[in-house]
This record gives structure tokens, C-alpha cells and sequence, in this order.
């Protein structure tokens, strides 16, 4: 595995266009996995509440009856 001073060196003998694009893909790929795991955690703080809290789950009441569109 290359260590972080190897990559630095390779990087840099790369001409300018390629050296942005790889700091535009570490960047989006940061982004990505921050995104990710907050939305992790939001879904897992959310889970207890959505099961406890009736409020939330009222409608789901309806979910196994017939619908029939008013016209």
C-alpha cells in the first residue's frame, strides 16, 4: 500500500486538469460517505420514535382497506 508522501508525489507530476479532477472525486467521495452516515444516524434516532409515537403510525391503520376514488 502507498503512503500518503508517495501519493502526494504522484499526484503532483500529474498535469493540473487531472490533479483537480482527482481532488473533485476525494471530495464527492467524502461527501458521499458523510451523507451517509448522518442519514444513518437519522434513520436510527427516528426508528424508536416512529415505533413508539402512535401519531406517526395512525394512518397506517388504513393500509390493508379497500380504496375506492370519489368522483
Amino acid at each position: 500500500m502507498m503512503r500518503t508522501d508517495d501519493i502526494i508525489k504522484e499526484i503532483k507530476q500529474l498535469p493540473v486538469e487531472k490533479r483537480m479532477l482527482i481532488i473533485e472525486k476525494a471530495i464527492r467521495s467524502i461527501r458521499k460517505q458523510t451523507d451517509q452516515k448522518q442519514m444513518q444516524y437519522a434513520a436510527e434516532e427516528l426508528q424508536s420514535e416512529y415505533k413508539n409515537n402512535k401519531e406517526l403510525t395512525e394512518f397506517t391503520k388504513l393500509d390493508f382497506e379497500d380504496f375506492y376514488e370519489a368522483r
